[in-house]
């Protein structure tokens, strides 16, 4: 039996959210007043053999006046019952049997809280430790955590992003700069959105350690524009607010669905939507060809008519190919011809599609080659899909560097790259469920920044990128596809993708508006523990959800390698000598890549 030393106090007031404890005894709060602070644990008696470990909300003290003797302090305690643990070592959470007045509380020894947060887990995952002990390892459920999508919020400086990557880290055997999977490698796969180019760093480590990073940046990035479905296309070239714009999708859809065909005739029941090859430099030429397409009106025409005299009987056959010269529009009787249905709709659109296909910054997307410089195509499927979740050079960890990607196609990119890993986990999940078994090959996708393309607010820019991250929120985990939302402003993210979360990694919360926020998705967080948001030291977070026991505060201790994401030292900079920049190299980088 767990010798709890003398109890601190005794219960006074006993209500399902509330355990009042009574300490009159000035010399033993002084005792234990380092294990006293809010956010601390007590174990209260219920019976003989039961004890409810309660979270400190609140401590207050008053005085004692009595005639002719020095003044003391008398204190009260108010904490909330979380769960019950037995002499065996069970702990379960909910408050079984309430205790009564005149039971007796004590401070939660080490030995208890370490049984407590660290046995019996079905698999156990190292989560660092207990902030009010150090020396406690705390650990979480890993199958109840990476399963269910997890929110890691926090402000600027709270070490949010130290804190993703030592999670990250300990998935893939990442330690003090080096891989203890060496031996033989983890089936792992993660996905990183990377907005500031930061997390790198923390995966890059020595050639002996035979850990390999897949670093996607814009010179590496193979995202071919024909996997784009229609409302990324659309979104990509279309201006809705146009009057004409209706006119612009249907011939532009059109020309797309004939070129797919054209260039994959071998397969059938081909659409706009289908994520097979076509040439877009064809697609412009052809509504160049509509748009300056003339009709000729003579007897026996009323067909396209070119400048030679010759009619198109099918535009397939040479609108792909090169600009047409058609002969003039004439009410005369010898060359009657107007113009065709489309004349002059298209300027603006081929204009844009133009400038978007001349536009360097985005030959990723518009012109990817494979090693031997050959356009990617159909056939090249496959490896595009297996370079995201790192079959191409055998990762546990793909970065999608975004940093160098223009902001006007950021939506896109992370709409059809995440759109491309769910569509991946929902086919291969199908072909598993046909033998009875689940995916083996799950996948975890980081949207670091969230709030940066899935706004709970926006134009319809943020329309594509939105619609299928909340689609992996809302189905993913059925098909082995997990998200993690990384964001300092969580009142801004998707209100879909955060009500989808199971577990809440908390982090400073200095924003009065992003505390009630996360405090109002998170049901098991109480006011009093919620109140601890603003007041956590960097490093700090208040994990709650599934995969927690019970709401906790721990510590991360600092990833080895670090992101790339600490803060200036400005003063320290500003105080220092003098210093020369090479501003011709800062302008050839912002050329190339902004």
């Amino acid at each position: 039996m767990t010798d709890f030393g003398e109890p601190l106090g005794c219960v006074t007031e006993s209500t399902p959210s509330l355990i009042r404890i009574e300490v009159d005894n000035p010399s033993k709060f002084e005792t234990h007043k380092e294990r006293l602070s809010v956010g601390q644990y007590l174990l209260i008696a219920s019976g003989n053999t039961l004890y409810l470990l309660s979270t400190i909300m609140a401590i207050r003290a008053s005085h004692i006046d009595k005639p002719g003797e020095e003044s003391v302090f008398r204190f009260q305690i108010d904490t909330q019952p979380i769960g019950t643990w037995s002499h065996d070592g069970d702990f379960t959470r909910g408050s079984h049997a309430l205790p009564v007045p005149t039971e007796f509380a004590y401070v939660a020894p080490a030995g208890v809280l370490a049984e407590i947060f660290s046995a019996k887990l079905g698999s156990a995952f190292s989560f660092g430790s207990l902030s009010i002990a150090p020396d406690v390892k705390f650990e979480i459920d890993g199958d109840k955590f990476f399963s269910k999508h997890v929110a890691v919020v926090g402000s600027t400086g709270s070490g949010k992003s130290c804190a993703v990557a030592k999670i990250l880290q300990t998935v893939v055997g990442i330690q003090d700069k080096a891989n203890l999977h060496k031996e033989a490698q983890k089936n792992a796969h993660i996905v990183i959105f990377d907005i500031h180019a930061e997390y790198a760093a923390a995966f890059k480590l020595d050639t002996a350690e035979s850990f390999t990073l897949n670093l996607l940046d814009v010179d590496t990035l193979k995202l071919p524009y024909w996997l784009m479905n229609a409302q990324e296309l659309e979104e990509m070239f279309i201006e809705s607010n146009e009057i004409n714009s209706h006119n612009q999708i249907s011939q532009f859809r059109h020309a797309v669905v004939r070129n797919k065909t054209k260039y994959n005739s071998a397969l059938t029941g081909l659409s706009f939507d289908t994520p097979v090859y076509f040439s877009i430099d064809e697609v412009v030429t052809y509504l160049e060809n509509m748009n300056a397409e003339v009709i000729g009106k003579l007897a026996d025409e009323g067909k396209p008519k070119l400048a030679d005299g010759k009619l198109i009987d099918d535009r397939d056959s040479c609108y792909f190919d090169q600009v047409q010269s058609f002969v003039v529009s004439s009410t005369a009787v010898a060359t009657k011809a107007s113009n065709g249905p489309f004349h002059g709709e298209f300027d603006r659109l081929i204009l844009r599609l133009k400038t978007r296909l001349a536009d360097p910054r985005l030959k990723f997307l518009f012109y990817p080659q494979k090693s031997d410089g050959s356009p990617l195509e159909t056939s090249d499927f496959a490896d595009v899909v297996r370079q995201f979740i790192g079959y191409l050079t055998k990762s546990n960890v793909s970065i999608v560097d975004l940093s160098g990607i223009p902001f006007e196609v950021l939506s896109i990119v992370v709409s059809l790259i995440s759109r491309m890993i769910f569509d991946f986990g929902f086919h291969y999940s199908k072909r598993r469920h046909v033998g009875g078994n689940v995916s083996d090959v799950p996948i975890m996708v980081v949207c670091e920044e969230a709030h940066n393309y899935v706004p709970k607010s926006g134009g319809a820019q943020y329309n594509s990128s939105r619609k299928s991250i909340e689609r992996i929120a809302k189905e993913g985990r059925k098909y082995g596809v997990t998200l993690m939302v990384v964001s300092q402003r969580p009142s801004e993210v998707s209100e879909t993708i955060f009500s989808q979360c199971s577990n809440f990694i908390a982090l400073r919360l200095t924003n009065a508006v992003d505390q009630n926020y996360i405090k109002s998705l998170l049901p098991d967080l109480s006011a009093g523990i919620g109140d601890l948001l603003p007041n956590l030291a960097q490093g700090e977070f208040l994990a709650v959800g599934d995969a927690p026991l019970m709401p906790t505060v721990g510590r991360f201790s600092l990833p080895v390698p670090e992101p790339h994401s600490r803060s200036v030292n400005y003063l320290q900079e500003w105080n220092s000598g003098w210093r020369d920049v090479n501003f011709d190299g800062v302008i050839e980088r912002w050329r190339g890549k902004s």
